[in-house]
């Protein structure tokens, strides 16, 4: 795994692109928009400044890690990858497009990788002829600093893929986790509800923003609360996540609240836009 390509130019694959050139893999950063490649080569090379100005890299670590990363636009560039993994928006038939382009130009020993949050990883390997190669390598934000990573199995992955993708996580510094291809896996089927049910609460009146997400740090002792992390992570991802486990478990609980879906309506998506159920005064 010495050739890196990573699709996606976002938050999530610009994070994932600056991790692999830092542990010295080649990198391939892949958008269908030159500008967007561009952009994304900004927003890694602005979070590298900041990791030097808190001395945690040196600069020259800074200019190696930035030399290991080439933007491109064509997916045919990525032909020579070891691995490809795919961050593209979390919508199944733009990632099912996808991979059936990138299934005509890899070589038949990459491996694919998807950083789905909670589509099913079986279905889209479906799209591939070489299913066994197909897994989710689901990261978290922000990349660099959040350890894990969920090794999703899909039904016709083998083995071998397996470990060569745990290995890769552990060289990257995560904390690679085995998971079976259930909808939302095991860190969004379990807190996605409960930010859900923070929403509730707020919108119910039981408490403000603040007292709620101060209640679930002080009384279970998370770093963030609920409502933060869900401005943190996206409003429209939170409730495109909520809808896709109600669809898929039919459990009333995973229905998206009112209050998410309407903030969702007025572009308040969280830190992102400047404001989500806190105002960040952007």
């Amino acid at each position: 795994m010495q050739t890196i390509g990573v699709i996606g130019t976002g938050t999530m694959g610009c994070g994932i692109a600056q991790i692999a050139a830092q542990a010295r893999c080649q990198v391939i950063l892949q958008n269908r928009r030159q500008e967007s490649v561009e952009q994304g080569i900004r927003t890694i090379k602005r979070s590298l400044e900041v990791l030097v100005s808190k001395e945690r890299i040196t600069a020259a670590q800074s200019e190696g890690t930035l030399e290991r990363i080439r933007g491109v636009v064509s997916l045919e560039d990525l032909k020579l990858c070891d691995i490809v993994i795919e961050s593209a928006p979390e919508i199944e038939e733009l990632k099912v497009e996808l991979f059936r382009k990138l299934d005509s130009i890899l070589n038949e020993d990459c491996v694919i990788a998807t950083n789905t949050s909670s589509l099913s990883v079986t279905k889209l390997a479906q799209s591939v002829s070489r299913p066994g190669h197909f897994i989710g390598m689901h990261f978290f934000n922000p990349v660099a600093v959040m350890k894990l990573v969920e090794v999703v199995s899909g039904l016709r992955t083998t083995d071998s893929t397996v470990s060569v993708v745990r290995e890769l996580a552990e060289k990257l510094g995560k904390l690679p986790i085995d998971v079976k291809d259930y909808p939302g896996f095991v860190v969004n089927r379990v807190l996605f509800p409960m930010i859900n049910e923070a929403a509730f609460a707020l919108q119910e009146g039981v408490a403000d923003a603040k007292g709620i997400d101060e209640c679930m740090k002080g009384g279970c002792n998370h770093p963030m609360g609920p409502l933060a992390i869900a401005d943190l992570v996206g409003l429209d991802v939170v409730h495109a996540i909520l809808e896709s486990l109600y669809r898929e478990y039919g459990n009333p609980r995973y229905a998206p609240c009112l209050g998410i879906t309407k903030r969702v309506e007025a572009g308040w998506l969280g830190r992102k836009t400047g404001r989500g159920f806190y105002d960040y005064g952007m």
